[in-house]
């Protein structure tokens, strides 16, 4: 059987690791499904989505070097379609806005050069305290 990038088959599941699960296609072939590869939602534990023994369907994405395949069950199934984007509403009165990203860098600025100016100057005082004893 030849086994090219784009083919779909049947397999079984034979083996489950934390970063995916391994598939016999073949007597004797097994390929890599990864754990991103096995849900079009996000997977944080391939135990909750697959079972040893589990019949599924794969697509080659890949063959190495070495003929060993890299697999997908997410590409044999068709994607949900994406939810429309809400467009932001228009407001219809003027109400206070946040500050733009400069007007907080200002702010900023100023309340750190008083911050240190005031710093500043309580070690100069207690400094010339010190001196003059």
């Amino acid at each position: 059987m030849d086994f090219e990038e784009g083919a779909i088959l049947s397999g079984k599941i034979t083996g489950i690791t934390k970063f995916g699960a391994f598939v016999t296609v073949a007597p004797g072939k097994s390929g890599l499904v990864h754990i991103s590869e096995i849900s079009n939602t996000y997977v944080s534990d391939v135990r909750t989505h697959l079972a040893e023994g589990q019949e599924v369907m794969v697509k080659i994405i890949g063959v190495d070097q070495s003929g060993r395949l890299n697999l997908s069950i997410k590409a044999t199934t068709t994607a949900p379609p994406e939810e429309p984007r809400r467009q932001p509403q228009q407001r219809t009165h003027e109400a206070p806005s946040e500050p733009s990203f400069e007007d907080k860098l200002k702010r900023f600025m100023q309340d750190s050069d008083n911050k240190m100016s005031g710093l500043k100057q309580y070690s100069d005082k207690k400094g010339a305290r010190r001196r003059g004893r």
